[in-house]
């Protein structure tokens, strides 16, 4: 679909497809594909998401995160995990504000998603300015 739609990228969670979708997104390249991204909870998802090949992992969520209150929070120790084992470019996501990035970056990350903290903010554009000066 998001060939057809002519998308840059496809950012696939962890719900989204079955285990055989791991080998049909392999299977895609090489070819005119998005980049595609794939959403991981911990080092054994991120090993199997590696195995597809995609252009880049989220791995979270880090925290508690409102947007998706059911999912359990992966902790720093899975940041420090990614940082030393995760070989393409990767994403800390969930529940990271303003108040903790630090932490994240301290645990390794160079790379963020922010939702809540970004689009609740009085000041959506200085947050986003807050978050991007913090980044190495």
């Amino acid at each position: 679909m998001a060939r057809a739609c002519g998308a840059e990228v496809c950012h696939l969670g962890q719900e989204d497809f079955f285990d055989a979708g791991y080998q049909q997104i392999a299977d895609l390249r090489p070819g005119p594909v998005p980049e595609i991204g794939l959403s991981t909870h911990g080092p054994a998802d991120a090993v199997r998401a590696l195995s597809a090949e995609p252009d880049y992992i989220a791995i979270g969520p880090v925290f508690q995160t409102a947007t998706k209150p059911e999912a359990s929070p992966v902790t720093l120790e899975y940041v420090r995990w990614a940082a030393r084992h995760v070989e393409i470019p990767w994403f800390a996501i969930g529940g990271i504000t303003l108040a903790n990035l630090d932490e994240v970056l301290r645990a390794g990350a160079t790379r963020i998603c922010v939702v809540s903290a970004i689009l609740n903010a009085p000041d959506v554009a200085a947050a986003c300015r807050q978050c991007r000066d913090r980044l190495p």
